[in-house]
């Protein structure tokens, strides 16, 4: 059985979305920086209500799934299908943008600390255009198990050691897991050698082999069935994630995300004409 080793190192930087919300992005800041079919990871955190008051105001997306994990504080969800959704600390929304859906993601707290991540998933070209829709999953659905050497882990999707996540399937069969590590803690598991890996440590260090992935880095792993990671001196706390690659074109315009130019300017089109709403709503009724 093969190891895989630390491949690539994707570094994040400052960056600012929405009405000016300050995060750091690894994959996702330059078109080359992706991790088939994931494209794009955006981490939060700040106890300054400056940095994330003015939140996500209403804007679209196509072609696309998003999921937004909060670790600390309160965000509130509505769409312009009228629907509303309370995400708060430890919970997941998994939002399935499809052929087209207008929605807004806005901080419910005026001070405190907001902390968490937000992960875009590709969707195939055959369910671009499929109703959107979302799942709200409060913490109390994640389930939470012991590792042998005294960390933990949250299983959001997939199954890890033998314990189910909420979220099972998919046209990308994702793995999605938070894993916390004691100082110098091993952890390893398979995941399937044709699934796209990464480990994002947003607390502590990693040692993958005989490289350190420091904090606020995505490292991309390569072929191999078998992962094997190591805690440095302080422990860690990292999302490990995996899932199925389509291996299709990509073609990104800000929010939307299609596999040709002339896709990505029909999507244009449908958003100013309204068109885009229209048809998501009809279909959405059905």
């Amino acid at each position: 059985m093969t190891t895989r080793k630390l491949q690539r190192i994707i570094e994040s930087v400052p960056a600012a979305d929405g009405a000016g919300v300050k995060l750091r992005r690894s994959l996702g800041r330059a078109n080359d920086l992706r991790v088939d079919p994931f494209l794009m990871l955006d981490e939060f955190s700040s106890e300054n209500p400056d940095d994330y008051v003015a939140g996500f105001p209403a804007h679209p997306h196509r072609g696309f799934e998003t999921v937004t994990y909060l670790l600390d504080g309160h965000m509130l969800h509505e769409d312009h299908l009228g629907n509303r959704g309370d995400l708060k600390s430890g919970g997941v929304q998994w939002m399935t943008a499809g052929r087209g859906i207008i929605h807004s993601e806005m901080p419910q707290q005026e001070r405190g600390r907001m902390r968490g991540f937000q992960l875009w998933i590709n969707l195939p070209a055959k369910q671009k255009m499929k109703p959107a829709g979302y799942r709200d999953i409060p913490a109390s659905e994640i389930p939470v198990i012991d590792l042998p050497g005294g960390g933990r882990a949250k299983v959001i999707a997939g199954t890890l050691n033998g314990t189910a996540g909420p979220v099972q399937g998919g046209s990308t069969e994702p793995l999605y897991w938070d894993i916390e590590l004691k100082a110098e803690e091993s952890f390893a598991t398979t995941i399937p050698q044709s699934y796209s890996v990464f480990a994002y440590p947003f607390e502590g260090s990693l040692e993958i082999g005989e490289r350190t992935l420091k904090t606020h880095d995505a490292g991309v792993l390569g072929s191999g069935e078998r992962i094997e990671l190591r805690a440095g001196g302080d422990g860690a706390r990292l999302l490990l994630l995996a899932a199925r690659p389509l291996r299709e074109p990509v073609v990104q315009y800000g929010p939307f995300v299609m596999n040709t130019r002339e896709e990505i300017e029909q999507a244009i089109r449908d958003y100013q004409s309204g068109e885009l709403t229209r048809a998501a709503a009809e279909r959405a009724i059905q």
